[in-house]
């Protein structure tokens, strides 16, 4: 695999950057990738629609901090501890919201009470002074002033209930879910293999459509069912984040490259995407670090309460989401970046995918930039009004740091011989393919990533040069034009040739 950058500590605000280390050492010294890059996806998450940056001096090109995140790596590589880590303090905003809205239940129980006794008394005076209309004791005028009192009262709303998360939901109670919680929702998937496969079922292509623009944070969605009705949710914004390992991301990785059916811009959306090397396995037994923990969930409580106002946003019309831009040095950090990277993607040199992978991160320097002014912001680090230089560099950092690691995800499916060999071991251990196959029986075979003559013959060169097959010519006993054939190690073979 090609190398990755590690993990620099001061690309990480300094609310969180403790507590990111602390954890990671705790799980005996596990890569801080993980928890470090879960926690971008968490602060952004709690982020949501509450702000967005315009990154250009002057268009009002909008970006919302949306982002989605997954951890690559293998079985006990730490993924799902860091990750629990890091949504724990989710969890606690959740249940601290949960706790309050059923004291706020109980408060609009007493009100609906209280609404239903006076609509109850406004009833009988309705019937009381209709009755001395009739009997001329009072005014037609008099009745209207009573209909006036019964319409002006309005029965108390139930109160909605604050959501940050969910692990599992259709798309209509995920659409309930944002219409009462506009600033959006994390999905959380431990293993994000078992949602992925959910997206792949038939019947489910309106869920795959709901995700994949619910991660601009800007869009709206309608759901329309018989005996449930419709519902418009009008700004759809749902971050995304779990674990996966490597082999499975292969096949998202394989559909993406070759043009498949499911190459719909989903895996591009996965930006935040780390797949670090496994450190020395060092056992640590130690005692938390409250101090660090407790300021990393000021931090995330601070997020999730932003007062957008005090930060510094603002919007240009009423229902507009209020935004930041980047102060004067920041602008230039962000413009300088912009007009070194995206030329390295724009040249035609590289697959669709990933040239579409890259030239998203235009809107990731952006998010990530206004979420880590927002994390000094509420940690005290900064005063907010615009995104100032130390958020554009950290992005810069970020986006060179990311990069590397998509390309170790993209990196198995471009190298194309490699590529080819792994699918011929994969047909020869299967049995498909034995000692002494010739190579025109497998061209005509077509299978995928072996069907033109030069994928076989790249793929048995790779497989040459590690001793696992020799590739021969054979001439015929009777005479004849000769045959290419494939002769197999012994330790591939189910059979030997005498």
């Amino acid at each position: 695999m090609p190398p990755v950058e590690d993990l620099d500590p001061s690309i990480i605000p300094d609310p969180l950057r403790g507590w990111v280390f602390d954890t990671s050492e705790r799980m005996d010294n596990a890569p801080p990738d993980f928890a470090a890059a879960a926690a971008v996806v968490v602060a952004a998450a709690l982020l949501g629609r509450k702000v967005g940056v315009r990154p250009k001096r002057h268009d009002d090109w909008t970006v919302i901090p949306n982002v989605w995140g997954g951890l690559v790596g293998p079985p006990s590589s730490m993924k799902t501890p860091a990750l629990e880590q890091v949504v724990n303090p989710v969890k606690r905003l959740a249940a601290e919201a949960q706790e309050a809205h059923q004291e706020a239940l109980k408060t609009h129980e007493l009100d609906a009470m209280v609404a239903e006794a006076e609509r109850g008394a406004l009833k009988k005076k309705l019937e009381a002074t209709a009755k001395k209309i009739a009997s001329g004791e009072a005014s037609r005028g008099n009745l209207e002033e009573v209909r006036q009192e019964i319409e002006d009262l309005e029965p108390p709303e139930v109160p909605e209930e604050r959501r940050y998360m969910t692990n599992d939901a259709t798309i209509e109670k995920m659409a309930e879910i944002l219409r009462s919680n506009p600033d959006g929702i994390l999905y959380y998937r431990d293993e994000l293999m078992g949602w992925l496969r959910s997206l792949d079922k038939a019947g489910r292509e309106a869920d795959r459509a709901f995700y994949l623009e619910s991660w601009n944070g800007n869009g709206s969605f309608s759901v329309d069912r018989i005996g449930r009705g419709s519902l418009h949710v009008p700004a759809v914004c749902v971050s995304v984040l779990g674990g996966i390992q490597p082999g499975p991301l292969l096949t998202y990785v394989s559909d993406a490259l070759e043009g498949a059916e499911r190459d719909d811009g989903l895996l591009q959306r996965f930006q935040v995407l780390v797949y670090p090397d496994l450190r020395t396995y060092e056992p640590v037994d130690r005692w938390p670090d409250t101090e660090a923990k407790n300021r990393a969930y000021r931090a995330f409580k601070g997020l999730a309460s932003l007062d957008t106002e005090a930060f510094g946003a603002r919007a240009d019309e009423e229902g507009e989401v209020p935004y930041l831009r980047f102060d004067a040095a920041a602008q230039e950090v962000f413009d300088d970046w912009r007009a070194e990277f995206e030329p390295r993607f724009r040249c035609g040199d590289v697959p669709a995918a990933i040239e579409s992978h890259f030239l998203k991160y235009r809107s990731l320097f952006a998010s990530l930039a206004l979420v880590f002014e927002a994390v000094d912001f509420v940690g005290g680090q900064c005063a907010g009004r615009s995104i100032g230089a130390r958020s554009a560099l950290r992005a810069v950092a970020w986006c060179s740091y990311l990069e590397s690691h998509a390309m170790r995800v993209y990196a198995p499916m471009l190298n194309t011989p490699l590529r080819a060999a792994i699918s011929l071991l994969e047909r020869i251990e299967a049995g498909e393919i034995v000692h002494g196959t010739k190579l025109r029986d497998i061209y005509n075979r077509q299978w995928s990533g072996l069907a033109p003559s030069e994928e076989v013959a790249a793929a048995i060169q790779v497989l040459e040069e590690h001793g696992w097959a020799r590739r021969v010519k054979v001439q015929p006993p009777k005479g004849g034009r000769p045959s290419e054939v494939m002769y197999i190690h012994h330790d591939l073979r189910s059979c030997r040739l005498s």
